[in-house]
């Protein structure tokens, strides 16, 4: 039986051979350098004890949602909590998603017909890719962070166009030049779609709220998984592109609903969020502390994921066990996830590392790159 996945094997035993095998494993004890929590809000005992005050109040909260939202799993409390982030953002409407990777394929599997053009950055999320495989629609790439590039192909295309983009990428750290794009896809009348996956929270709503572009920006998705310390996603957009997705996206009508406690942390989050504008304060302070240290990084002097290029898997496995007998926990990329040559540590700073903890990472990076 098993020798038909036999190649299963091979696989598996050649990505042991050179150390990039994936397992599962613990969450593991130490000085947290590379999860997504930039803000600390998973963590918060003060934003636990507002969701278990929600909960004590309406146990009913952790009904189970008993199936899709065109079934039975539509509820008061999930209309409201989307009527919430519409008015936040200043969007028309918004439709929630149990996460971000659903949300992106939703937009590009469902709106792009086979006559249209997706146009996405080449370092855009694997979502997005896998979204575009699941479409009928042409694909085409533009070089990172290249607003000339991308007027290039706009330029040649004779269909409708759809172009993706984060606002700040999750391997690089760098950010996009939103305001360039947003007049290019005007210009030639392309639909623009941004994920704003890791700007939301770490610069308040996020970059399109912060440059007021929402009337150029067909869609926006925020997900709450990262600042905001929850789970779940939302998509940003008008009456119509909400309607055409309930009716179409299959990643939308064939998913059971969670349960209300998740889209109630979430509305939960916004306004701890708002009362707690400090943290963000606080991790513009540590990523400026980080900074002062002199590390070459092409990440953005504002960005709490700090990528430091170690060209080499070894050397690249030798610096993130080190910083691990420290205790410092970080999360190294390989190649192939990365291109050869680009290997990196990829550093996530919060508002809860301490300066004491910045300076010991730092200096053990510093002295092994030395």
């Amino acid at each position: 039986m098993f020798s038909k996945f036999h190649h299963f094997q091979q696989a598996l035993d050649k990505r042991r051979e050179n150390g990039t095998l994936r397992v599962l494993k613990s969450q593991q004890k130490g000085i947290d350098f590379y999860s997504n929590d930039y803000l600390g809000l998973a963590q918060s005992t003060d934003f636990q004890n507002a969701l278990l005050k929600n909960v004590l109040e309406n146990p009913g909260l952790l009904k189970g949602s008993t199936g899709s939202r065109l079934i039975s799993g539509n509820s008061s409390v999930i209309n409201e909590v989307e009527k919430h982030i519409a008015r936040e953002h200043q969007y028309e409407s918004a439709l929630l998603f149990p996460s971000g990777y659903n949300a992106n394929l939703a937009l590009l599997s469902t709106l792009p017909t086979r006559h249209d053009t997706i146009i996405v950055d080449e370092q855009i999320h694997r979502s997005v890719h896998d979204a575009c495989k699941m479409s009928p629609a042409k694909k085409l790439k533009f070089k990172h962070n290249n607003p000339e590039h991308l007027e290039e192909i706009l330029k040649r295309q004779n269909s409708q166009c759809y172009v993706a983009i984060e606002s700040l990428y999750s391997m690089d750290g760098d950010i996009a030049p939103l305001q360039e794009i947003a007049e290019i896809t005007e210009k030639y009348n392309a639909s623009l779609i941004v994920d704003e996956a890791h700007s939301f929270g770490v610069f308040g709503y996020g970059l399109i709220d912060k440059f007021k572009l929402q009337h150029k920006v067909l869609a926006t998705v925020i997900t709450y998984g990262k600042a905001l310390g929850t789970h779940g996603a939302a998509i940003l957009t008008n009456e119509l592109v909400k309607s055409y997705l309930i009716n179409f996206s299959s990643s939308f009508i064939y998913t059971t609903s969670a349960h209300d406690f998740l889209w109630n942390s979430i509305q939960e989050g916004y306004y701890f969020l708002n009362m707690n504008n400090e943290l963000s304060f606080k991790l513009q302070e540590n990523i400026k502390i980080f900074k002062d240290q002199n590390l070459n990084s092409p990440s953005a002097e504002n960005s709490p994921i700090q990528a430091i290029i170690i060209p080499d898997n070894h050397q690249l496995r030798s610096l993130k066990e080190a910083l691990l007998g420290n205790e410092f926990l970080t999360y190294a990329v390989f190649s192939p996830t990365v291109k050869e040559g680009t290997e990196r540590l990829r550093i996530c700073l919060h508002s809860f590392n301490t300066e004491k903890e910045i300076l010991g990472l730092t200096k053990i990076i510093n002295d092994f790159i030395k």
